[in-house]
């Protein structure tokens, strides 16, 4: 059953230069595009999800349902932190969740355990982290009561800030699930999901 007190928020405003192209785009195996696939990995988990774009993006041109919300972030050239303040800001208004999981667009291979697991220890005082052999990873769960703080975000470090800044209400969960920290920076790092049929 999906999550109805946790919505999901999906960073994908920034086109990833570092990638040489639109890395939403790039094609996984069996699974279409980038950005497209990681979605398909939330919709078992959340009733309500919601993209997060840059001014110019065609949420069709990416692959996003039409039932999948999206969000425009007009100043998503400042970094992650912008385009997670612009998300939460909608989020307040439009949404009655107890708790946001904030997740990267270029993150398709988390497990349904995780995404349960996480879910399960969600609350609007609680920020869940995943950890996989002690590095942190995503979606991070941020309850409703740390939206204030991270609609004040304004730089590319992203939620960092408000983490650090709540140390005693995060609850770290180590997961045996390396989904949690994989993501795509370059070209190369799509080159095991080929190997892995993933």
């Amino acid at each position: 059953m999906p999550s109805d007190t946790v919505a999901a928020l999906v960073l994908a405003a920034g086109r990833a230069r570092r990638f040489g192209c639109d890395k939403r785009l790039a094609h996984l195996p069996q699974r279409g595009p980038l950005l497209a696939a990681t979605l398909a990995t939330l919709r078992p988990h959340f009733g309500e999800i919601r993209v997060v774009v840059g001014i110019e993006d065609d949420p069709a041109d990416l692959g996003i349902a039409k039932d999948i919300g999206t969000i425009v972030a007009e100043t998503a050239e400042q970094g992650m932190g912008a385009s997670l303040a612009a998300g939460i800001r909608i989020l307040r208004d439009e949404s009655q969740a107890a708790a946001v999981a904030v997740m990267l667009g270029d993150m398709p291979w988390l497990s349904e355990a995780t995404f349960a697991l996480l879910c399960s220890r969600a609350s609007d005082r609680a920020i869940v982290r995943p950890f996989y052999r002690g590095q942190g990873g995503h979606p991070v769960l941020f309850g409703r009561c740390f939206w204030g703080s991270l609609e004040q975000l304004t730089d590319d470090e992203g939620a960092r800030s408000v983490v650090r800044r709540h140390r005693d209400a995060c609850i770290e969960i180590e997961v045996q699930d390396p989904g949690v920290v994989r993501d795509v920076d370059r070209p190369e790092d799509l080159a095991w999901a080929r190997h892995s049929g993933g």
